[in-house]
């Protein structure tokens, strides 16, 4: 048997691919979109991709199950569990409970765990050639390394209303009844790993065991006392903040995104042709460098998101393309590295993407505006805006400052003046400076404090 895990460490998700080597067919479970490496891997080991599955419907990115099937003309598979609100609206086969995928010698078995969402599954893996009983979990977001998948997306981002309570419920006797009843000695591999938002302390190991959690993760002790109440109330305490386009995930996910199917390369356009575009606000452009050359000066009217590995983070913080139809502009260093942002673009479900430049040379260029935190205690913003998460802000901030953190300022612009500046800072810069070409392109006036909250304090503790 084949298992292996292929990691996106923008968006920390895994896929995994599990094959039978003797009859060279393989599943991969939760996809992303950009499908070209599940097939290069499935290439070396001389396999086909014949099935494709997902654990649940999920809100961080956008499943590539239906372009994976179609690219590979293979069977797809989805939930048929958690009742009529959460069924699926593409054709796919449905599983439930105790159904049974089979590929030659590897038997992969789904069990219903609701909690992080209500058709949650997990699959039971059995290498038939080697064992008669499973001995890997793939775990999606229901139990991670060191950690639960968190029961309050329903609220934070399906538009439910106080359904964490149930959810919290649900995932406390989907642990007791599925995960703790499985032996000690059964790998698992979940969905996520340590920086992804669906969960509040997800631990940075690609695998973990039953016996592992059940002796050390936080929760295991207040499911072995049996106490309900302590578990939920730690695991819905100090949850991390829902960035905003989880919404348009779980909506796109739930109807089935869009197959994209082959894709002509992108264009290396002129400099004439993008200043004219920008100039008659039929695109954006998007500054891909790090924040501290972009304060140095930028095209007027780009947005920042940073083309360093975080593309698909930061450009769903950036971009909305459910209101937003001009299509995207790339500051690249090649045709490669625009390849490679559009392909992380893609993930987030952002495929408005025109074309590219490798320089910036011929567009009009701005410096955007800059306070130091000398000046700041000299001056009244209209807002001084902490763009880093609610927990962040809790543990410190600077007096006086609203907290919307990044991933949701496009999504609550009527919490924000009308008028005025709008001081903003995050922890160092690099999240203020996405946060800040968003507003911007809304048409707010934005001045980005000097080295964030560590430079203020840097300054404040100085004595200065």
């Amino acid at each position: 048997m084949l298992l292996e895990r292929i990691y996106d460490e923008d968006l920390a998700q895994a896929s995994y691919v599990i094959g039978c080597q003797a009859t060279g067919e393989a599943i991969i479970i939760d996809p992303r979109r950009d499908v070209g490496e599940y097939f290069d891997l499935a290439a070396r080991h001389g396999m086909r991709i014949s099935h494709v599955a997902e654990t649940h419907i999920h809100a961080d990115y956008l499943s590539g199950t239906r372009e994976l099937a179609a690219a590979a003309d293979a069977t797809a598979y989805v939930s048929a569990e958690g009742g009529e609100d959460w069924q699926y609206g593409f054709d796919a086969e449905r599983l439930h409970h105790g159904d049974v995928i089979s590929l030659g010698n590897v038997r992969i078995e789904a069990r219903h765990t609701p909690g992080h969402t209500p058709e949650h599954l997990v699959f039971l893996v059995t290498d038939g050639a080697a064992a008669d009983e499973p001995g890997y979990v793939i775990s999606g977001d229901f139990v991670f390394a060191g950690d639960t998948g968190r029961p309050d997306l329903l609220d934070e981002a399906a538009g439910g209303e106080d359904t964490r309570f149930e959810s919290a419920r649900q995932l406390y006797e989907s642990l007791k009844r599925e995960f703790l009843a499985l032996p000690d000695h059964v790998l698992v591999f979940p969905g996520h790993g340590a920086g992804s938002a669906c969960g509040k302390s997800l631990g940075a190991l690609p695998a973990t065991t039953v016996g592992y959690e059940r002796h050390h993760a936080w929760w295991a002790p207040h499911v072995a006392n049996g106490d309900e109440q302590s578990f939920i109330d730690e695991l819905l305490s100090g949850q991390p903040d829902a960035h905003s386009y989880f919404s348009r995930m779980k909506r796109q996910n739930t109807r089935g995104p869009e197959v994209l199917g082959t894709q002509e390369p992108l264009p290396e356009l002129d400099a004439a042709t993008v200043d004219s575009a920008l100039e008659e606000d039929r695109a954006l452009f998007v500054d891909s460098r790090h924040h501290a050359r972009v304060a140095e000066g930028t095209v007027v009217g780009s947005l920042n998101i940073p083309g360093d590995g975080k593309t698909a983070s930061f450009g769903a913080w950036a971009y909305d393309p459910e209101r937003n139809q001009r299509p995207l502009i790339l500051l690249a260093q090649d045709a490669d590295d625009a390849e490679t942002q559009r392909a992380h673009l893609m993930r987030v479900g952002i495929d408005q993407v025109a074309g590219y430049v490798t320089s910036r040379e011929g567009l009009q260029q701005v410096r955007p505006p800059q306070i130091s935190p000398a000046e700041l205690q000299d001056v009244e913003p209209a807002m001084l805006l902490d763009v880093r998460t609610a927990n962040e802000h809790a543990a410190g901030h600077i007096p006086g400052s609203h907290q919307l953190s990044g991933g949701k300022v496009l999504w609550h612009q009527d919490e924000l003046p009308a008028e005025g500046p709008i001081v903003t800072y995050c922890q160092s810069g690099r999240r203020n400076s996405v946060a800040a070409s968003a507003l911007r392109s809304q048409g707010h006036d934005v001045r980005e404090l000097v080295g964030s909250y560590a430079g203020w304090s840097e300054w404040k503790n100085s004595g200065a």
